[in-house]
């Protein structure tokens, strides 16, 4: 049954993701807002199809939505890239430039003003980071990092890059930890989807004015410790 699940899921996932790239292609002539009400639109239908093979998602921590914040969100799978655009109502999101090259979707990434990052550019891709996330603050943006750069497996280690520093100093922003388990139903890289639900939490924020050693610390130590708890039940049964 999850084999049957998830190959219907997947149909149509892919298949309304296609349809809905081809369908707004004209709201590239449009504010970048058109598209963020795209981005909300996909997310919500993939909540809707997630459900058919068992996925749903559970909220819990304030998400200072009434507020301008930065989200560092822990990074499993391509569900948050999709659905927390949808509940944090599409904020300026950091990617990786290559993402760009993407038909279709790079299109839209680059028209929403998503912030690109060159990770091979060294400080000079640093700084541009910094630049353009002070524009984003200065816009009245969110803006929403994934600190680890990349998708980590569960219980994988991955280190905290310094990207999500640079945001926190340049912008003065407070940092708002997020710690979640998508892996766990919609794996990395993998075409299966298991019946479960996503525990994503909202941790307490991280002031401004931390020096680098304290912030990264405190960061890294407040989602990995949350994500033993949210790993275990899943691991447990693994092993």
């Amino acid at each position: 049954m999850v084999y049957l699940r998830s190959l219907i899921f997947n149909i149509l996932f892919y298949g309304v993701t296609i349809l809905l790239a081809l369908l707004v292609l004209p709201s590239l002539l449009l504010p970048p807002a058109v598209i963020r009400g795209v981005a909300r639109l996909w997310g919500w239908i993939t909540v809707q199809t997630l459900r058919i093979a068992g996925g749903t998602h559970r909220l819990t921590g304030e998400i200072h939505l009434d507020q301008q914040v930065i989200y560092a969100a822990k990074h499993q799978s391509a569900w948050e890239t999709v659905v927390l655009a949808l509940i944090l109502h599409t904020p300026m999101v950091v990617l990786k430039r290559e993402l760009l090259r993407l038909p279709f979707l790079g299109w839209y990434f680059r028209k929403a003003g998503c912030i690109a990052v060159d990770r091979s550019g060294g400080m000079k891709a640093l700084r541009r980071l910094r630049d353009d996330a002070v524009a984003a603050a200065g816009a009245g943006r969110s803006i929403l990092i994934f600190p680890q750069g990349t998708r980590a497996a569960p219980g994988a280690s991955l280190r905290y890059e310094i990207g999500v520093f640079s945001l926190y100093e340049a912008t003065g922003l407070p940092v708002v930890p997020i710690a979640l388990n998508s892996g766990h139903v919609w794996g990395r890289r993998s075409w299966l989807k298991r019946p479960g639900q996503i525990e994503v939490e909202f941790l307490p924020p991280i002031p401004p004015g931390l020096s680098r050693r304290e912030f990264m610390a405190r960061l890294e130590d407040d989602i990995e410790s949350r994500m033993v708890v949210l790993d275990a039940p899943y691991l447990d049964s693994n092993g």
